[in-house]
């Protein structure tokens, strides 16, 4: 994953470019009717049950709107809720509040499916030594969210782009000739540029995972769309040699299974990328 400082760099951005695309030149129904004196406080109101994500982020966008309104947090992220949980109060000026409004539901429904999501997976692999990784099959323009949002749901986070990690699936392999082709030219690229990634190889069978052994330097291998016998193969032919991940449609009703092969991550893009958001209100108190 990328630094602290680029993540938070991240989250800057998603707040900056949400703000210009939900305001623009102003909140012309708040400026019509409400005075720019007027003071309000509102609640965020659970109607859902799950896995709350995203009250940071909440506090961020506040800030950015008005450093003057203030947040009571009443749960913190990670949290269970149920129908009728209040979240927290933000008290501040009524415009400023609006103008936050749809910003911080839309993160926080997004982020606190994602959690329940990523919790549920994480419950069960528990007792197992398998962590649950998550994808770069994120909505674009909000990676950063969704990630978070799967940190707090107990789940790790897999890289974040392109760049912070080499990972050769099977176009990389068939567009460069072969495995061990892929690695060598892999290899020669960061001596070249003098860059410092670890190396992730998609492997389609058996022998695919030999020819990745027998370049070496290799971090971890991807053991996509394995059924559970030649998972457990898989496992034993690597050893101690590098790490391992399985993926491939796995889901709710196999994820246990897999773990139980001895696999050290498993990665799901249904983490975010098939979630239906948790039902959150902002209401004036």
């Amino acid at each position: 994953m990328i630094s602290k400082e680029q993540f938070d760099k991240e989250i800057e951005l998603i707040i900056a470019n949400a703000i210009r695309e939900d305001v623009g030149d102003g909140d012309h129904s708040s400026l019509a009717c409400i005075p720019a004196s007027a003071n309000g406080k509102a609640k965020l109101l659970v109607k859902d049950e799950g896995i709350i994500a995203g009250i940071e982020f909440a506090k961020k966008v506040f800030t950015y709107v008005d450093a003057d309104m203030k947040v009571e947090t009443l749960i913190e992220d990670g949290s269970k809720v149920k129908y009728g949980d209040i979240a927290f109060y933000v008290e501040g000026a009524s415009q400023s509040i609006l103008k936050a409004e749809r910003l911080v539901l839309n993160a926080m429904q997004r982020m606190s499916a994602i959690a329940t999501k990523t919790k549920v997976f994480v419950d069960l692999l528990e007792g197992t030594s398998t962590q649950i990784l998550d994808t770069r099959k994120t909505t674009p323009g909000i990676r950063a969210l969704e990630k978070w949002a799967v940190k707090i749901g107990g789940g790790t986070n897999h890289r974040f782009a392109l760049y912070d990690m080499i990972m050769l699936k099977d176009n990389h392999i068939d567009f460069s000739g072969g495995v061990a082709k892929a690695i060598n030219k892999t290899k020669s690229y960061l001596k070249e540029t003098d860059r410092d990634l670890k190396i992730i190889v998609e492997a389609r069978n058996l022998q695919e995972i030999q020819e990745i052994l027998d370049c070496g330097g290799v971090y971890r291998i991807l053991i996509d769309n394995f059924n559970f016998e030649d998972t457990r193969k898989a496992v034993a032919l690597i050893g101690d040699k590098c790490l391992t991940e399985s993926s491939g449609g796995i889901n709710e009703k196999t994820v246990r299974h897999y773990a139980e092969c001895g696999v050290d991550y498993i990665s799901s893009g249904a983490l975010t990328h098939s979630v239906y958001n948790m039902d959150l209100s902002l209401k004036a108190v």
